[in-house]
């Protein structure tokens, strides 16, 4: 066949109008998942203690931004799902999740970005869960470069970050900076309204600090202080009773009863259980 007779694709492709090029494109076109809508769903879910329900949520979505190349709502859903399966105990999923959460905030440019920060922080945030603290120092790192870098001092996002690496930090040993970053925690959250069960979850981390540094017997002083405060966080007056403080007071109740505070104990485990009973 010679140069006239030859056909090229554009010889036999016609554009749906003058001006569409997509078969010209080397990229497929992308079709973005709701993440605005998935994101509310997911916390209904959540809200009503619905493991089960959230993980189909965001693996349908997650099957959705994949066929729709989208990079960006994957790389969103990943990030939820690293979190779900740390809370679920599934480990390879955590893992397989979060480095792969990593791996799409460099591949669509956003390494530096407040969100690849908290994706950062929950791949940190996982390994501690699994017993990897050491390998998640360098993670949590990371994330403080990023999230120090972009947001205020007084931002919530770094509460949450100074405590997790807290816990890491205590578990190697490391208590004057757990305790100190403990410290930022408590003054962050203290000044935000609403804020109240993220400043009692810190000062139970910290009794739990002193009881590793010094023993139980020589830190009961200040456990008790640490208890006591933890305490006056949680009976606040007006504290919204939501799933947020649900979810803190499901988690606190054990370390109020290892300490022998068993009746206040299970009243935050009732009141968990109502909060989730009613929505």
């Amino acid at each position: 066949m010679d140069e006239k007779t030859s056909f090229t694709k554009e010889d036999y492709t016609d554009p749906q109008c003058p001006f569409c090029t997509d078969q010209y494109q080397k990229e497929p076109p992308v079709r973005s998942i709701p993440s605005a809508r998935v994101i509310e769903k997911l916390d209904a879910f959540l809200g009503r203690n619905d493991y089960e329900g959230a993980e189909r949520l965001l693996l349908y979505w997650l099957k959705e931004a994949e066929l729709g190349h989208d990079l960006r709502g994957e790389f969103q859903i990943r990030n939820e799902l690293m979190g779900l399966y740390r809370k679920l105990g599934r480990r390879e999923a955590a893992m397989e999740n979060a480095d792969r959460a990593l791996s799409l905030a460099e591949q669509i440019g956003i390494g530096n970005s407040v969100s690849a920060g908290t994706a950062y922080l929950n791949a940190a945030t996982v390994r501690k869960a699994f017993g990897m603290a050491s390998d998640a120092i360098p993670y949590f790192e990371k994330a403080c470069a990023i999230c120090e870098a972009n947001l205020k001092p007084s931002d919530p996002l770094l509460a949450g970050l100074y405590n997790n690496m807290g816990l890491a930090l205590t578990d190697l040993g490391r208590f004057t900076e757990a305790r100190e970053l403990y410290r930022k925690a408590i003054s962050i959250m203290s000044s935000v309204a609403g804020g109240e069960p993220e400043v009692a979850v810190t000062y139970l981390n910290l009794a739990n600090l002193e009881e590793v540094e010094h023993g139980l017997e020589n830190a009961a002083e200040a456990i008790d202080a640490c208890l006591f405060s933890a305490r006056e966080f949680l009976d606040k007056k007006d504290l919204k009773h939501d799933g947020n403080y649900a979810f803190v007071c499901e988690k606190c109740a054990p370390t109020f009863g290892y300490y022998g505070h068993f009746a206040y104990a299970a009243e935050l485990t009732e009141r968990a259980k109502t909060i989730y009973d009613g929505n």
